[in-house]
């Protein structure tokens, strides 16, 4: 017999379950169902997989080869009917029989669900990254998932069957078995093993009795190990912060700007004024006249002391490297840009950039550098990705940018907004009665780091305060290094002095010097050069065609001045 044929009479919930199994087997063929209300459930059911439905249970038993006739109705006339009206081959099912196949099936059914569940259970934590055990209420473990082995190394056949208590004692699954209370973040290692793991786990209850409990955990080494990393990266990161703020610090202050001359004061009472808020600062000045030293000043006594100072000279880097020192770039932005850089700006984020030498930036440049300073915010070269930056921004340079700007050299938008406060610093030549002051600051500097004790003769001091300085306040630090390395005693002489002055103009440029000045300095070179004993003021008296009492008035005359 290839499958049974079989018909249904009664289509309530009974008949309906025993289609739903009758369906499921291969070898059962369902032929038909009968009932007198046509919207029972088995009625739909059939209609629904194709199968012949009637009101009419004759209908039904007119069927040939019907192997089978299940009576789901319990009701004696309807079973009487059945046997009267049924081929002698047609086994009947009836109600006690099929009552109880429902049973069974019920049970099947119940099972087969069981099972799916279970199956689906074992999917859902075999999928789980975290370890998964359970063990009974007496200690014997019941069930381990995958990634338990794949944490611990310990598979299945090794782990499921031991106690609980033998194998890992002092594990949150122990504890919540001894305690039945639920253990949460519980740290602690793998038996026999490096493997430290986060634990939680929570007893098993049915009608309010612990019958077994599960822990769920997860390996932490590795997060453990991360984490130490990230600390030491973290130190690694904070020791070159600290390396790169000392690199880029300032290391001046308004002590180390030395003058009594009035115009040099009020320079630096603009820049203790700069320096209470965040406005940018254009500082104008020959050069070596010490526009760095009052950037350094201003950022070191301002709100962004802590913050970085970050020098960038744009007359010293080339037209076309100076973009990508004050911007950055990305990795591949050009040839040779193997890695991506941050530019100055970003560099200095939080504190000071001081640009100097901004009178030689190009014109290109100077719209990036104003966009820069109305967006606040940079672009990398070779980057579609703006960052903000909060950056205070001194600007220095020896041109007249006025000037510039009226030959189109310097953009006037760029030099208003540059020239919010503007602080101009006097030459050297300008504040001579300072000469006598800087160069004892100098000296004292010069003298602790060359590790010497030198002292300016009285007649060299003198000479050093009638120079004209085109050099400014740099060239005579120059001179004075220069001396006191070369001077072989502590006193250095006016000579040696002179023999490293360069020869005075008469003139710069349109500057007109006054005859007297130019008589001093003649005066004070030819002493310089002969000496002040009396042989010496005879000869530097013949040499400047004058009598020797002409010269002593003349000496007495200055030296009161």
């Amino acid at each position: 017999m290839d499958h049974i044929n079989v018909v249904i009479i009664g289509a309530g919930q009974g008949g309906t379950s025993i289609l739903n199994v009758l369906l499921m087997l291969d070898k059962v063929h369902v032929l038909g169902i009968a009932d007198i209300n046509s919207q029972a459930p088995g009625m739909k059911l059939a209609r629904a997989k194709g199968i012949f439905t009637t009101e009419d249970l004759t209908q039904l038993l007119n069927f040939e080869d019907v192997d089978v006739i299940i009576e789901a109705t319990n009701a004696p006339e309807i079973r009487s009917k059945i046997r009267h009206l049924k081929d002698n081959h047609s086994a009947l099912m009836e109600a006690q029989a099929a009552h109880l196949m429902m049973n069974l099936v019920s049970e099947q059914e119940k099972l087969l669900k069981v099972k799916e569940l279970q199956e689906q259970l074992a999917a859902i934590l075999n999928a789980a990254q975290e370890g998964v055990q359970v063990a009974d209420a007496n200690g014997q473990i019941l069930y381990i998932n995958k990634s338990f082995t794949d944490i611990t190394g310990v598979t299945s056949e090794e782990r499921i069957g031991k106690n609980v208590f033998d194998v890992s004692p002092e594990g949150a699954l122990a504890e919540v078995l001894c305690t039945k209370a639920p253990v949460f973040g519980k740290l602690n290692k793998i038996e026999d093993t490096n493997i430290e793991v986060l634990s939680n786990a929570s007893p098993i209850l049915v009608d309010d009795q612990m019958v077994g409990a599960v822990v769920v955990f997860r390996d932490i080494s590795d997060i453990k190990r991360m984490a130490e990393r990230l600390e030491e990266s973290k130190e690694v990161i904070k020791t070159l912060k600290e390396g790169i703020h000392q690199l880029a610090s300032a290391k001046y202050t308004f002590n180390d700007l030395i003058g009594k001359d009035p115009q040099f004061l009020q320079s630096i009472k603009m820049a203790r004024q700069a320096a209470r808020n965040a406005a940018t600062v254009l500082i104008t000045g020959e050069s070596g006249t010490g526009k760095e030293l009052f950037a350094h000043a201003i950022h070191n006594h301002g709100p962004r002391a802590d913050g970085p100072f970050i020098k960038v000279n744009c007359a010293a880097i080339p037209e076309n490297l100076l973009e990508s020192e004050l911007f950055g770039y990305e990795k591949g932005a050009f040839t040779g840009a193997l890695k991506t850089k941050m530019g100055k700006f970003e560099l200095a984020h939080g504190g000071t950039i001081f640009l100097d030498e901004i009178g030689d930036m190009n014109i290109a440049l100077q719209a990036k550098l104003l966009r820069v300073l109305q967006e606040k915010e940079v672009e990398r070269l070779g980057s579609n990705h703006t960052r903000k930056i909060d950056v205070r921004i001194i600007a220095a340079t020896n041109h007249d940018l006025q000037k510039h700007v009226e030959k189109e050299m310097f953009r006037q938008d760029l030099y208003y907004r540059l020239n919010v406060l503007h602080i101009h610093i006097p030459p050297l030549r300008k504040r001579k009665e300072d000469i006598p002051l800087l160069v004892q600051y100098i000296m004292q500097n010069l003298n602790k780091s060359l590790g010497r004790n030198c002292v300016l003769d009285p007649d060299a001091l003198a000479m050093l305060s009638q120079y004209n300085w085109p050099g400014n306040i740099r060239e005579l630090e120059n001179l004075l290094e220069r001396v006191i390395i070369l001077s072989e005693s502590q006193v250095i002489s006016p000579e040696l002095v002179q023999t490293h002055l360069k020869p005075s103009k008469i003139a710069e440029g349109d500057e007109i010097i006054p005859l007297e000045e130019l008589e001093k300095q003649m005066i004070y070179r030819a002493l310089a050069k002969y000496g002040r004993s009396l042989a010496g003021k005879k000869e530097a008296a013949a040499k400047l065609k004058i009598s020797l009492a002409t010269l002593y008035n003349k000496l007495e005359k200055y030296e009161k001045l």
